[in-house]
């Protein structure tokens, strides 16, 4: 069981003051590894943009007593819309890891997706997570792996461990050009890997002729499909989510193969460069799914008006990525608990200022654009 005898520095008022302590914390290489992006990292920097350039029109006046932040996700009633979005290797921002951000997520109330490359068993972050009271959802993070059986027992284990939904990731087929995390030459540190991988089969590579791709003629073969979804429903008893949803279309498809969820996403600016901000890509999502089933959206969530916003332009829940590892980085289980309880402060304040008295009450309204 982590502890949380991490004292908490001083001074830190807001999740943009977690990060430049954790910057302080960490060494270069794993920095540029946790939070690095993809080539000239815009994507990563525009996702925030995004959200602050929306404004908030606020009504006054209006009645907020017995207000609060609680939602119902997969006929589960929630008490606010944060979750903690899958990053890989928590043990590189702190020695407990993944233990001590679901000890935190669990007393906050918020929900955990537990990465596929999470440095510590799924079962023992499901033991550290469950017992909580109050607490959010719990989901497993897959990327589907060229050995189907290895993933079908990965999935049994998710099951038996008490994960309630899978998070299929489906935008990273392949890594994105991460240049900052290569000019450092990161490697992972000994005694830190992904330990629910290990004993996992890769298929033997090709022998490619000179005209030949070692990216489309050898690891894009193993690349899933759509029919790869139905193959993994077919398979479990838990929803499935599709996680790096950004074109409307693609979120039709996803309802059309069984997904129970979507995730906006563009896996935090680390894949494609210059992708469309998730901020930007939520309404038209929603027009689509038109509530069928669960929308959130995760990328540049740092301020409580950001979850409102996200929550206004139809998201069901928002998941939070970095701010998490800052906040380990900087104070392990007590440090992720200060940026979760921060969020949930501010979201309250903002639906107070606005005149929300719940978050059904924050629609398209509340929300213009820039320019508007």
């Amino acid at each position: 069981m982590p502890t949380v005898t991490n004292d908490l520095p001083s001074g830190l008022a807001t999740l943009a003051d977690h990060e430049h302590q954790a910057r302080e914390t960490l060494d270069e290489k794993t920095w540029a590894y946790l939070f690095g992006a993809a080539a000239d990292e815009l994507t990563h920097g525009r996702n925030l943009e995004a959200w602050r350039e929306l404004a908030l029109l606020p009504r006054v006046l209006r009645p907020l007593a017995g207000g609060h932040t609680r939602i119902e996700l997969f006929g589960h009633e929630r008490p606010h819309p944060i979750l903690v979005a899958p990053m890989a290797y928590h043990r590189l921002a702190h020695p407990e890891g993944e233990l001590a951000t679901a000890l935190a997520a669990a007393a906050l109330g918020a929900g955990l997706v537990v990465s596929t490359q999470a440095s510590c068993r799924l079962e023992d972050v499901a033991g550290t997570f469950l017992p909580g009271t109050d607490r959010g959802p719990l989901w497993f993070q897959l990327y589907l792996q060229p050995d189907r059986a290895f993933t079908r027992d990965l999935v049994r284990r998710a099951e038996a461990a008490g994960y309630e939904a899978l998070v299929l990731t489906v935008d990273a087929p392949v890594q994105g050009a991460r240049d900052r995390e290569r000019r450092t030459g990161f490697r992972l540190p000994a005694g830190v890997r992904a330990v629910n991988l290990d004993g996992m089969r890769l298929p033997p590579s090709p022998t490619l002729g000179p005209t030949q791709s070692a990216l489309f003629d050898d690891l894009l073969l193993h690349a899933p499909t759509w029919e790869d979804v139905s193959w993994l429903r077919s398979i479990t008893r838990l929803p499935v989510l599709l996680k790096g949803v950004l074109h409307a279309e693609d979120a039709a498809l996803a309802i059309e193969h069984g997904a129970s969820g979507l995730i906006v996403s563009n896996h935090g600016g680390r894949t494609l460069d210059t992708a469309i901000t998730t901020a930007a890509a939520l309404p038209a999502l929603a027009q689509t799914v038109q509530g069928r089933v669960p929308l959130l959206v995760d990328g540049g969530i740092r301020r409580g008006t950001d979850v409102l916003k996200a929550m206004a332009l139809g998201a069901s829940a928002v998941l939070v990525g970095r701010p998490v590892l800052h906040g380990l980085a900087n104070a392990g289980a007590q440090g992720v608990a200060h940026v979760l309880r921060l969020l949930r402060d501010e979201l309250e304040i903002a639906m107070a200022l606005t005149g929300c008295r719940t978050l059904a009450e924050a629609g398209d309204a509340l929300v213009r654009k820039p320019g508007r």
